[in-house]
């Protein structure tokens, strides 16, 4: 493999977030980033997770910014929905963008 090959190679891979670099994390951000919100059983029920793993892990992205959460109450029931900031939706495509060029022929 050429040198400058391998340096974009290395390149790429210091431009992947560790943060996204969990599946359940980089599931919730791909959701978010098709609809404007969904709610903590929407995001539940797509991802197979239980309630304490998705919790931890929608915590983790809240913490770094990349989701906000707005909660209400409908029908006497809290309902906990998520957005992806605009934090969130640049480090998403930073991080499918070094995804690419990692996986990308070069000529």
């Amino acid at each position: 493999m050429p040198h400058n090959q391998s340096d974009g190679i290395k390149k790429a891979l210091d431009q992947l977030s560790k943060l996204l670099g969990h599946r359940t994390r980089l599931g919730i951000c791909v959701l978010l980033a098709r609809h404007t919100a969904l709610s903590f059983s929407r995001l539940k029920e797509l991802l197979e997770e239980t309630d304490g793993s998705l919790g931890a892990q929608l915590k983790k992205l809240e913490e770094e910014d990349f989701v906000s959460v707005k909660k209400e109450f409908r029908d006497r029931k809290p309902v906990s929905w998520y957005s992806l900031t605009e934090k969130g939706r640049v480090g998403l495509e930073n991080h499918l963008h070094a995804l690419t060029e990692l996986i990308q022929p070069k000529s």
